[in-house]
C-alpha cells in the first residue's frame, strides 16, 4: 500500500479517469465497429466525420497513440473508398 498522501490521492483521482477513458475508447470501437460493417457507401460516409473527431479526441486527450489515431482513420478510409 501506498504510504505517501499524494500517492494516495493519485489512486483516488486515478480510478475515475481509467473509467471515462474505458467508456470513450469503447464507444469510439463500437461507432467503428458500425462504420465498417455498414455496406452502403452513403451512409459511412456520413457518419465517418463524426468517427474521424472522436478519434482525433482521444489521441489528444491521451487516451490512445496518435500513431493508433492515423492508422484508424487512414483504415477506415481505405474501407469507405472501397465501397
Amino acid at each position: 500500500m501506498a504510504n505517501h498522501k499524494s500517492t494516495l490521492r493519485r489512486i483516488r483521482s486515478d480510478k475515475p479517469k481509467a473509467l471515462n477513458n474505458k467508456y470513450y475508447h469503447k464507444t469510439m470501437r463500437n461507432a467503428l465497429r458500425d462504420v465498417r460493417a455498414e455496406d452502403d457507401k452513403a451512409a459511412a460516409l456520413a457518419a465517418a466525420p463524426k468517427l474521424v473527431a472522436q478519434i482525433d479526441k482521444l489521441a489528444k486527450r491521451g487516451t490512445i497513440h496518435k500513431n493508433k489515431a492515423a492508422n484508424l482513420k487512414s483504415k477506415l478510409a481505405k474501407k469507405i473508398a472501397s465501397l
